[in-house]
């Protein structure tokens, strides 16, 4: 090897410009990378939090759901569809489900807890569901109202339910046919259901938002109108 040669091997390198090139390339691919890992971070925090905020309102509806299927059980129901000779039975006292929207949604209704039925509504019998400062409340007894929901987990912004009646025509259970134009015949049988709706967002981040319904029908069927006499 000549001395003209050896020299050039010694001192061959890389220049500025190809080191800067690499530079920006490894500093390139070291921001992809970490943009990459920062947006799974974030999907996975959002993960994490919508399902904190449907687990809440999935636990929140099966509560108001099977509370609300109770609503207007009676003891006394039985003797009041056939009832014994000489005996005078009172109209169902848990009947009513009553629905509110001022000054903010609520449900109320009644059902019976008594050991031996007294036809009354009792203090511990008195239940109902409402939305109150992003907070759904249920009661347990008259006047005493407790979170139903976490508000350092979710914030719900709406909670409704919405009442749908169906009738079915109990006609050919009369002997007599009604007399034409008698709003109270035929006997009908009201079957009443509940369509509840809640919409809740992250207490951490408020664009993770979710909505959850569920359908409970309530099982006190009721009559109305009757065969003639």
């Amino acid at each position: 090897m000549t001395a003209h040669a050896f020299v050039s091997l010694r001192w061959r390198g890389i220049s500025m410009v190809e080191l800067l090139v690499a530079l920006a390339v490894g500093l390139f691919i070291a921001a992809a990378g970490v943009t990459l890992m920062a947006g799974n971070l974030r999907e996975n925090r959002a993960l994490a939090l919508e399902g904190r905020v449907m687990q809440e309102l999935r636990t929140a509806a099966d509560i108001i759901t099977r509370d609300l299927r109770r609503a207007g059980y009676w003891a006394g129901s039985l003797a009041a569809v056939q009832p014994a000779a000489a005996t005078v039975v009172p109209a169902n006292p848990y009947l009513a489900v009553t629905l509110t929207t001022t000054p903010e949604h609520s449900v109320s209704f009644a059902f019976s807890r008594d050991t031996t039925e007294n036809h009354h509504v009792d203090s511990n019998e008195q239940f109902g569901f409402r939305l109150r400062g992003g907070i759904v409340q249920m009661q347990l007894g008259s006047g005493n109202w407790q979170s139903l929901t976490d508000p350092n987990t979710v914030v719900v912004s709406e909670f409704n339910v919405a009442p749908t009646v169906e009738e079915i025509d109990l006609s050919a259970q009369c002997g007599v046919p009604c007399p034409a134009g008698d709003p109270t015949c035929p006997p009908r049988q009201q079957v009443r259901s509940l369509a509840v709706s809640l919409t809740a967002r992250s207490a951490i981040d408020a664009n993770v938002q979710r909505s959850l319904r569920s359908s409970v029908r309530l099982r006190n069927d009721f009559v109305v109108g009757a065969c003639p006499g």
